[in-house]
Formats: C-alpha cells, structure tokens, sequence
C-alpha cells in the first residue's frame, strides 16, 4: 500500500488532495491521508470580511472529503523524520507515508517587530480574524491602524472603513498601496480608499507595537485603539528541523517538479516552497499555489505509474483587490506579475473579485471526478518561466 500524506489543508493542501482523489481513482494499492489543525476550511481570500464583522460560510473539510476514501486527521504538525518517512503529530503519535505533500503554509511574522506579538491582530485564520471582529464591535469611536500595504492589507482597511464608519482607518505602509499596479489602476485604487476615508500613510515603517498605538521611523507614534498585523510572513520551522534544504525564508528548495532538492518524496506546496521560474521565485498568493496543487498530484498520479513528472511552469494572470463590498480594482498582469495596461475596477471588478473568491471550494468538487481540469486553470506563461 503506497501511502500519501498531506499536511495542510489550506488552498494549495486541499487542491492536491481533490486532484489524487479524481487521478487515483478505483486504485486500491494508494491510501491517502490529510491533516489539518482545524475541520474548518479557511478562506483566507475571504478574511479580511471575517475581520470586519461579516459572517461567512462555515465549509468544513471532512464534509469535501465525503465519499473520497480519503483519511482526515485533525492535529498539528509537531516534527518530520524525513529518514523514517514519519509526521509527528501533537507531539503524541505518527504518521508513516511513502510520499509527502507539504502544504503548511505561512503565517503572519509577529516576531521581528517588537510588541506585535502582544498587541496587534492577525488574519491567520478565521478564529484570529474573528478576535479582530469582536474588537471592533466593542469601539463606539477611536482610531484603527492596518499595518501594511499589500492586497490583505489593503482589503482589509477598505473592509474595516465601510463596515465602520464611525471608527478612523489607517493604513500605515513602507510602499505606497498598490505600487505593483499600473499607474491608472493605483490611481483608480487610492481614490477608492479615499471615498471610503481610509486614511494613507505611505513611506513609514512600524518599528514598535504598543498597547495603545504603534511607533513608526520617524519618531512619531500613531495612537490606536486596534491594531491589525498584515505586513510580512513566516513559515514553519519544521522543514529545516527535518533537514530540508531551504533557503534563506525558510522555504523548501524544489526541483522543476516541485519535488524537494534534497528529499525527492516530498512535495513542497505555496508558500512553503521556494520555486523558481524564469523570472524568479513566485510569491505565495492563492493565485500561484492552487496550481502548485493540481500540479503536485498530476506529478504524483504520475510516478504512480512508472513516469517522469513534467515540469512545473507558471504564470501570473492578475491582481486581483477588492475595496469593500462595492468597488474593487483588477489589475491584469504579464507572466512576471508586471502590470499590463488592462484593468477593471468598479461593479465588474466586485464580480470578478467575488468568483475568484469563490472559485477553490466549487473546483475541489469538480476535480474528484474532472481532475484534468485543474490543469487548464493557470497560465504557463511562456518563455518568462522557462
């Protein structure tokens, strides 16, 4: 019996795990087995509403993995014996398999700034997401400080401003919001931010947290009565402690077909892998994962019967950002994550956001039985990932 272990149930863990299930079907010599901390699955496209105070779907994993044949087991991932081909879960019992699926993700990095930790929310789940909403609810008025600019943060400040409007949102950022877009859709993004009165402050970097606000490099403080971490990730230390060649994140080194450089059993997914294309290494979006997925159990589904992986190839497609539950901006990209001239923004940038959004939970159910699918839903993007 060939044993298949996924840890990791976020976009990319449950894309692999649908993808085995469609690709190995009616195999009866392949177990397949996923863990995950929580039944709950986290849609973290979605948390910055979860933040704000919105109630959102309760999609539960095992519910997906009804009729799969498909083990589920709820734990944390403590430790790997990479030689004993072996997943320590809660520290208490493990885990064998003959391939591993790495998908553990990442979480907000609440330890290099000072007080973050202690004083400032996070978005790495809905139950922190939750915490931040729960806040909220309890200011009649004061001032709330989203640290950072990118897409979740961003989201999340415009989110915060609509759905609070008796409280001041500050987005504090080193970068101007949206400076990978093009000129029109940044231009377009902060006149979005401004109607909703998110207050911008671009060019500053938070060097300490504290109870009732944040010191920034200038030398002055930003009072605040919340206080919402979005700026920089980190992943677990797990890989290294396995003796996982990583690099110098954290992030598994992979070969062209995702595979560790120096474990070539284990997969590595999303935001725990290092993976390199043509142009680069990608940036952990759900965008970039949910393929590294589909391409993962292709991969697997393949050495299963005696073949070579194929390379994995990838390409940006857009940029995605909503502004709340009526505007939004869609910034089209080439393969690098540049930006073109093409952007939407307004009602049918709110439609687009919403099917992305939508789209993982649908697609998991469409790759029991059309696992080919997945392969059709990313851009290879030509010579720029070679």
């Amino acid at each position: 019996m060939h044993k298949i272990l996924i840890i990791g149930a976020g976009y990319t863990g449950m894309t692999a795990t649908m993808g085995l299930v469609g690709r190995l079907r009616g195999r009866d010599d392949v177990h397949i087995t996923l863990v995950n901390p929580q039944t709950r699955f986290t849609e973290r496209l979605r948390l910055h509403q979860t933040a704000s105070g919105q109630t959102l779907a309760d999609l539960q994993i095992p519910d997906q993995l009804q009729g799969t044949g498909v083990d589920f087991v709820q734990g944390w991932v403590t430790g790997i014996d990479a030689d004993a081909q072996e997943v320590r879960i809660d520290d208490a019992y493990g885990l064998r398999y003959d391939t591993l699926v790495y998908a553990l993700g990442s979480v907000a990095d609440t330890a290099t700034v000072p007080g973050v930790d202690e004083f400032a929310y996070t978005l790495n789940n809905a139950q922190d997401a939750t915490l931040f909403a729960d806040r909220l609810n309890q200011l009649a008025a004061g001032t709330v400080v989203v640290a950072g600019g990118g897409l979740t943060g961003i989201e999340s400040a415009a989110e915060i401003a609509e759905q609070h409007p008796e409280l001041d949102v500050v987005l504090l950022s080193r970068q101007t919001p949206g400076a990978m877009m093009g000129e029109k859709a940044r231009a377009r993004l902060h006149a979005g931010l401004d109607r909703l009165g998110v207050q911008v402050r671009a060019g500053v970097e938070i060097v300490k947290v504290m109870p009732d606000g944040v010191a920034v490099d200038t030398g002055q403080v930003v009072e605040a009565q919340a206080i919402l971490w979005t700026t920089g990730v980190r992943v677990s230390p797990i890989a290294a402690a396995a003796g996982l060649e990583v690099d110098d994140r954290g992030r598994i080194v992979t070969d062209h077909a995702l595979r560790s450089v120096t474990h070539p059993n284990i997969y590595a997914l999303g935001d725990a892998a290092a993976i390199r294309q043509g142009y680069g290494v990608i940036h952990g979006t759900c965008q970039s994962g949910i393929p590294t997925g589909v391409h993962a159990a292709a991969s697997i589904a393949r050495e299963l019967k005696g073949k070579q992986p194929k390379k994995f190839r990838f390409g940006y497609i857009h940029q995605p950002v909503s502004l709340g539950r009526a505007d939004g901006v869609i910034q089209f990209t080439h393969p690098d994550d540049s930006p073109r001239r093409v952007y939407l923004a307004g009602r049918f940038a709110v439609a687009y956001k919403e099917a992305v959004s939508s789209s993982p939970w649908t697609t998991y159910r469409l790759l029991k039985v059309l696992p080919a699918l997945g392969a059709a839903t990313w851009r290879r993007g030509g010579r720029s990932t070679r």
